[in-house]
């Protein structure tokens, strides 16, 4: 059976001495995109889109560090707190979603109180924006031949050659396609419908939607912890609390009578 074979160069492009790579020209993009979805939904509801910068500059922080302090803690905790320096050298790979997102709620929090809007009404709009982020990080991750799922028979393996020559689950495009799905979904429902006007409601689907899918694609990754995990993996059980906060948001906006 012939598997596509993936081999890109990490660089896109090199001019005097200077490299760009895929994955830093994809994060960027990720962000440009987020930026732009939350400056649509705020001109659209005649928001101060001039406030999106500080938004822009604490979830970058807030993403980059939770991300970052996650993967060490819940990853490989015996290197990094035997080596606690190392916690800082980000360039050497290492950023964990799960703590990236409780870093962008952080965020979103301190950019709250200086708004004055309701909490669950930002983060309705800002789960809009995440998802179309984490679209592009995934594809970054592709670029960079990481985050590898198992080996397979299925046709539509692929075989990442810059690590083997094995037919792998593309887990990173599984993830993309659920991240790009989620986007479009949340996207229309905040355009068409009231759902909006139930604060948590998008949101919580977003979480529902997000770590359903991560759940499920956990079980065709290979495992990223340096120890050995016991009946779930370290990405499905950091999934389980997220889940859990979405079906009560959930819930909570449809008894409710308030919008």
């Amino acid at each position: 059976m012939e598997h596509f074979v993936w081999n890109l160069d990490p660089v896109l492009i090199e001019m005097f001495g200077l490299k760009v790579h895929w994955y830093g020209a994809l994060f960027a993009a990720a962000i440009a995109a987020g930026f732009q979805v939350m400056k649509r939904i705020y001109t659209k509801e005649g928001l101060p889109v001039e406030s999106l910068d500080n938004l822009l500059i604490y979830c970058v922080i807030g993403i980059v560090v939770g991300a970052r302090l996650a993967h060490c803690l819940f990853y490989d905790p015996d290197f990094y707190l035997s080596n606690p320096m190392k916690i800082l050298a980000i360039w050497e790979g290492g950023l964990a979603s799960h703590g990236g997102g409780l870093g962008a709620i952080i965020a979103l929090f301190y950019y709250h109180k200086q708004m004055k809007l309701p909490f669950l009404f930002l983060l309705d709009r800002l789960a809009i924006a995440t998802a179309i982020f984490g679209f592009f990080v995934r594809m970054a991750n592709f670029a960079n031949s990481e985050i590898l799922g198992e080996p397979t028979d299925k046709p539509w393996g692929i075989i990442f050659s810059r690590v083997d020559l094995l037919p792998r689950h593309p887990a990173q495009l599984y993830e993309a396609i659920a991240y790009l799905l989620t986007f479009v979904c949340l996207y229309l429902i905040h355009k068409h419908t009231q759902l909006k006007q139930k604060h948590g409601a998008i949101f919580g689907l977003f979480l529902v939607m997000i770590f359903s899918a991560r759940w499920a694609i956990e079980s065709v990754k290979v495992s990223q912890t340096a120890y050995q995990e016991q009946f779930v993996t370290a990405g499905q059980a950091l999934s389980i609390p997220f889940l859990i906060v979405g079906f009560v948001l959930l819930a909570s906006a449809f008894i409710s009578k308030k919008d």
